[in-house]
C-alpha cells in the first residue's frame, strides 16, 4: 500500500496543538514537506522543529488568525507565489464555544461560519490551481461526528460543522474529474485541550466533578476509552496518500464506535 508522500507539500491548519499537530507529524513521517499554521507563533516553531525530516523535506510555518479571513487570504496567496503549490490541505480549526443553538448570539454564528466555512473556501481557492497543475490533490476537513448525529449542548458547532460537510460533499463532486479528493474526518471524544474544556464547562454548569463528567462520556463509547490525536491523524495520513485516490466525498468517524448511525 502506497502511503508515501515524498515530493508532496501539505498545509496543516490548527497545527500548534491537538489533532492538527498530530496530523503534521504523521504527514511529515510519510515524507511530505509540511507547512504549519495557527495563531501561536511559539507553539508553531516548536512543532515545526520536532517534525521528522528526510531528503528533500522542508518544513515551515506561518501564523494566521482565522478570525481575519482577508489577512489569511493575503498570507496564503503570498506563500503560494513565493514557494509554489501545495498538494494537501488539512482544514482544521478550533470549534465554537458550547451552548444551546436557540440561545446563541447571532455573532456566534457569523464568527463560526467565517472561521470554518469561509476560511476553508479561501484556502481551497488559493491552493486549487496548484493541485490541478501538480496532478495531485487531497482536501481533508477535520470536523465532528455531529454531522451524523448532533451533539447536545454544541448548537453553533453542530450547525457550522454540518455546513462544512455539505460544502465538502459538493466540491468532492466538482473536483473528482481532476482526480482531487475531498473527505471529512470526524473525531469522536479525543484527548485534546478542547475536550478537556468542554468537560470542564459541563462540570461547572451541572455541579458535577470533572471525573464524573468524564466517566459519563465514556459510557457512550463502545471501546470504553477516549481516542488519541495520533489515531485521528492516522486516518488523515491515509486519506492524504496515493492509496486513498478512489475515496472521495465521505465523512469518516474516528470515534471508537460512538456514532450509532451508518
Amino acid at each position: 500500500m502506497d502511503i508515501k508522500l515524498g515530493g508532496i507539500r501539505a498545509l496543516v491548519c490548527g497545527a500548534s496543538q491537538g489533532i492538527g499537530r498530530a496530523a503534521a507529524r504523521t504527514l511529515a513521517e510519510q515524507g511530505a514537506s509540511v507547512t504549519l499554521t495557527a495563531r501561536n507563533e511559539q507553539a508553531l516553531a516548536e512543532v515545526c522543529g520536532d517534525l521528522a525530516g528526510g531528503e528533500g523535506q522542508q518544513h515551515d510555518w506561518f501564523a494566521a488568525d482565522f478570525d481575519q479571513p482577508e489577512a489569511l487570504e493575503c498570507l496564503i496567496r503570498e506563500r503560494v507565489a513565493d514557494q509554489g503549490p501545495f498538494q494537501i490541505l488539512v482544514n482544521n480549526s478550533g470549534g465554537p464555544p458550547g451552548g444551546p443553538a436557540h440561545t446563541a448570539e447571532r455573532d456566534a454564528y457569523t464568527t463560526a461560519f467565517q472561521r470554518h466555512l469561509i476560511c476553508n473556501q479561501i484556502l481551497l481557492q488559493a491552493l486549487l490551481p496548484g493541485m490541478r497543475e501538480s496532478g495531485y490533490g487531497r482536501i481533508i476537513n477535520i470536523i465532528s461526528t455531529s454531522v451524523k448525529e448532533p451533539i447536545p449542548g454544541l448548537g453553533v458547532s453542530n450547525t457550522v460543522r454540518g455546513a462544512v460537510a455539505s460544502w465538502a460533499k459538493t466540491i468532492a463532486h466538482e473536483l473528482a474529474p481532476d482526480g482531487i479528493t475531498v473527505n471529512n474526518v470526524l473525531p469522536g471524544f479525543t484527548r485534546t485541550d478542547r475536550l478537556k474544556k468542554l468537560f470542564e464547562g459541563k462540570a461547572e454548569k451541572t455541579g458535577k466533578d470533572f471525573a464524573q463528567v468524564e466517566a459519563e462520556a465514556l459510557t457512550q463509547v463502545p471501546m470504553g476509552r477516549f481516542g488519541e490525536a495520533e489515531e485521528v491523524a492516522a486516518a488523515i495520513g491515509f486519506l492524504a496518500s496515493p492509496a486513498a485516490a478512489y475515496i472521495t466525498g465521505h465523512s469518516i468517524p474516528v470515534d471508537g464506535g460512538r456514532t450509532r448511525s451508518i
